[in-house]
């Protein structure tokens, strides 16, 4: 809608509200989480280049978020199940007249015409293309160009102000501090080397780890230990339960270009693990000029969404799955972006994403996808997996914080997102740790957390391992095997009440033996991942050949093939799906349902980072799941 249709009335109101004239005292907003390492400030940023100003306005009822949310998702609560409407996430947190029309003023007497205003359907950002220098002048900020090793460049400032009095209304603008620390797919390409630009481009850092370890034998419940399979997972995890509301259910699986999967492999997998699947292939939903590409083909490009497809294919068949390909070839995207098409209310006129972290379309480059940005186009799938994170030290705290609060609305949507909790233990992609002031460095010793596993309203999963010389009857152990489960504790999101006891509970009867300062040991942050699954040895179909990779890559999509089971079993009896896991995970209910996992440790830094315990612990979380368990206690909710 045209923010110039209703400027009056908002004027008006603002005019009523707040007769007196205000001195212009400027605070700063936001300062850059980090600084960017591998990047160098080159020279200030053209005066006359236009940005895409967002301005994300401050929504009502966020401090009521979680209460709204557990309202519908705590097992003990009598309106569990009951999800809101899309509709009714709007109307509740839509930020209020008054913000709107601050703003609105504030950008008005600092010179822009209302007719270059425009606000949102959901009335949270607004929107402003400003030249460099009046962007400046409105933030009090100097935007600088870096460049990159490989020749990529990208803009940004270190810090931005606002009016004191216009502080409150005002959760973030973008582009600003936010930064991609990533070079995009094409400059890597030139490169030829693996560190990805947007969230799918090739990366030693995301995605499985292979091994070098032949496939040489047909793999078996006896060696489960050197080869897992879907029928070791099978077996590990109690799923003998066959899908029969498929037509209800949805199972949604995130990868971003130029990830993609290839035919072949799927078929040389299914072929031999699940040969009544031969020619089936995901529902390809394209977002923001997507395609599933054939051009590149390695482990590099083929190796998530192989790994993925195939164990969530199979574990779940005959379940149609999605796949929520997401970005184009240039571009790429980043996380706002499937959340853009899954959720209209997330995007803005002319959408709501960042510059600096996620793909903005139409995307003006050269190949680009030029047509609109793909808003809403899918209702949400009931379970979401994303293989995918960043070091929570890249994101500042307003821009975690308005991301997170999207993944709580889908959870009143009834929606579950599973996030993989990283493959470096206590540190961060590529092994980075942090220095005392929780910036990233290359000899750091302060633990580095990922996001968004580290939001609240996610469903971090870690990853275990069947013990070598084990077999899938002995209890797992944390996975020690190429990566080292993710977990630890957010610099930026506070204890959830669902997670307490159990946190409190860990540093009481388990205190880690780490300098103060080392990690958030303050009792109050959010502890992850919240459950765990098999990530080591995973056997895949990958590029004509069967390869062993590991990986919480793999430990997310196998957890949300569990659930969408436990889905399919509730919309069977005309019950809705369970949408957000975490209070049901933590309830003493649910506690016989996982299997407590008590060896192991996810070391990182320079240390042994944390150890597997009784109970949850930030390696594995409650453990792993058993769907024979689960299934009857889902059922005997409301």
């Amino acid at each position: 809608m045209r923010l110039a249709a209703i400027l009056p009335l908002l004027l008006a109101a603002c005019t009523l509200a707040a007769p007196s004239p205000r001195t212009t005292t400027h605070v700063v907003h936001e300062r850059r989480a980090a600084q960017p390492l591998d990047w160098a400030q080159d020279r200030r940023l053209e005066a006359h280049k236009v940005l895409p100003m967002r301005f994300g306005l401050t929504q009502q009822n966020m401090h009521r978020l979680e209460e709204l949310l557990l309202e519908v998702s705590h097992p003990e609560s009598p309106k569990y199940g009951q999800h809101y409407t899309a509709a009714q996430v709007v109307d509740t947190f839509a930020p209020s007249k008054d913000t709107i029309a601050a703003v609105t003023e504030w950008l008005v007497k600092s010179g822009f015409s209302p007719d270059r205003l425009r606000l949102s359907a959901n009335k949270a950002w607004i929107h402003l293309n400003a030249t460099t220098a009046e962007v400046e002048e409105l933030l009090k900020a100097e935007y600088h160009v870096y460049t990159h090793p490989s020749g990529d460049e990208q803009f940004g400032c270190h810090s931005y102000s606002v009016p004191a009095h216009i502080k409150e209304h005002i959760d973030l603008i973008k582009p600003t501090v936010h930064f991609n620390h990533r070079p995009t797919p094409n400059a890597m390409r030139k490169l030829q080397r693996r560190a990805g630009a947007n969230l799918g481009a090739p990366s030693i850092f995301n995605g499985p780890k292979k091994s070098s370890k032949n496939v040489r034998i047909t793999p078996s419940l006896e060696n489960c230990d050197q080869f897992i399979t879907p029928d070791c997972l099978r077996a590990l995890y109690s799923i003998n339960y066959k899908p029969v509301a498929t037509s209800k259910n949805t199972y949604g699986i995130v990868e971003f270009t130029p990830q993609s999967f290839l035919e072949g492999d799927l078929d040389l997998f299914f072929g031999n693990f699940s040969p009544s699947q031969v020619g089936d292939r995901p529902k390809a939903v394209l977002i923001d000029g997507a395609v599933v590409q054939t051009t590149d083909q390695s482990f590099d490009f083929n190796g998530e969404s192989d790994l993925d497809l195939e164990y969530s294919m199979s574990l779940t068949n005959p379940q149609p799955i999605t796949l929520l390909q997401t970005g184009d070839l240039v571009e790429g995207a980043g996380f706002d972006n499937w959340l853009d098409a899954v959720d209209k209310s997330f995007c803005t006129f002319e959408g709501g994403d960042d510059p600096t972290q996620d793909g903005i379309y139409p995307d003006p480059l050269p190949g680009g996808f030029d047509g609109p940005e793909s808003c809403g186009i899918i209702a949400p799938p009931h379970t979401v997996s994303v293989s995918y994170l960043q070091d929570e030290s890249t994101v500042t705290p307003a821009f975690a914080n308005r991301q997170c609060s999207e993944y709580a609305k889908l959870g009143l949507l009834g929606t579950t997102v599973f996030h993989s909790s990283g493959d470096n233990g206590v540190a961060g992609n590529g092994g980075v740790c942090l220095n005392a002031q929780h910036e990233p460095v290359g000899e750091g010793t302060v633990f580095n957390p990922g996001f968004p596993a580290s939001c609240p309203f996610v469903t971090a999963v870690g990853a275990t391992q069947v013990n070598p010389n084990s077999t899938v009857n002995d209890p797992e152990g944390a996975c020690e095997q190429v990566i080292f489960s993710g977990g630890g504790f957010s610099n930026i999101f506070p204890l959830p009440s669902f997670q307490a006891s159990a946190v409190k509970g860990f540093l009481k009867e388990h205190p880690p033996p780490f300098t103060n300062g080392q990690f958030n040991n303050s009792g109050n942050a959010r502890g992850f991942p919240d459950l765990a699954a098999n990530g080591a040895n995973y056997v895949i179909g990958i590029d004509g050949e069967f390869e062993l990779v590991f990986g919480t890559s793999a430990s997310s999509p196998v957890v949300g093939s569990i659930i969408t089971l436990v889905n399919d079993a509730r919309l069977h009896v005309g019950k809705r799906p369970v949408g957000f896991l975490n209070p049901l995970l933590y309830s003493a209910k649910f506690k016989s349902a996982f299997n407590d996992i008590t060896s192991g440790g996810n070391q990182g830094c320079g240390t042994p980072g944390f150890t597997a315990t009784k109970g949850w612990d930030p390696v594995t979380g409650v453990g792993t799941p058993n769907l024979t368990k689960l299934i009857p206690l889902a059922l005997s909710l409301p």
